[in-house]
């Protein structure tokens, strides 16, 4: 009888164990998740607005308690406020540390966000610089070039509104020349969803007449812009009070 006693104990406490490590392997952190359901790796892929709001303020806290993962944690706390993000950015940092997993600092950096994301919403949207002429470019482009000693060629990227979106300086050279590469010019231009480009470089020696490689690359830039349906605007040479325009000359 002990014997069998034994057995069926030892049969119990293996059965338990077995149990136990099955609902151990069922308790997942994101690490062990798949990693396109992982949020950092999901905004990466997919970019931010794909994620939900658990997600978002997952990657904030970074970690959640060794009973649930991060996201888990915030779903749970959201769920305590409604899904309402308001509600959330009006919890007291007590309130929010008596979640377990959720510490000072999660607290702390859970408000700052809500905090940011009210401050984006007051704020006006930046003013983007209208570059819609050769006038506009090189006042735009004069103060940067005016001192240089040798050539700078950039690109102006810019929206279907003439609205800059981003400027870029693509070569930096000789007192002559500077060497330009149109592949870089388009796939940066294509980065940024550009629908308008306009090409700018200066001249040191102060003299804005264009020189038969100007007169090359431009055409080289203009191709390369219609075939992917990039309006190339202008290009311009700046010097210091004065500036040549490809366009305003009739060459585009």
């Amino acid at each position: 009888m002990k014997t069998n006693d034994n057995l069926n104990t030892r049969g119990e406490t293996n059965h338990n164990c077995s149990l136990s490590t099955i609902h151990s392997s069922l308790k997942l952190t994101i690490n062990n998740w798949a990693e396109e359901d992982r949020p950092r790796e999901k905004l990466m892929r997919l970019g931010a607005d794909a994620l939900s709001n658990a997600e978002l303020l997952a990657i904030l806290i970074g970690s959640g308690s060794t009973k649930e993962s991060a996201v888990s944690l915030m779903q749970r706390v959201l769920n305590d406020c409604d899904n309402n993000l308001n509600t959330l950015g009006k919890r007291s940092i007590h309130e929010l540390m008596t979640y377990n997993g959720v510490g000072e600092a999660k607290a702390i950096t859970i408000l700052a966000a809500c905090e940011l994301g009210k401050r984006r919403q007051q704020a006006q949207a930046a003013e983007r610089k209208d570059l819609g002429s050769a006038t506009a470019v090189y006042n735009y482009m004069h103060p940067q070039m005016q001192d240089l000693d040798v050539e700078e060629a950039w690109i102006l990227l810019m929206n279907q509104n003439y609205k800059l979106i981003k400027p870029m300086r693509i070569s930096h050279g000789g007192i002559t020349e500077t060497a330009v590469d149109v592949r870089i010019i388009i796939k940066e231009a294509l980065l940024c969803n550009t629908t308008v480009l306009a090409l700018c470089h200066n001249h040191p020696s102060n003299n804005p007449r264009p020189s038969r490689d100007d007169d090359q690359l431009t055409q080289r830039v203009k191709k390369a812009c219609e075939l992917m349906r990039i309006h190339f605007m202008d290009h311009i040479i700046i010097t210091d009070g004065a500036y040549y325009s490809y366009y305003e000359q009739g060459r585009l």
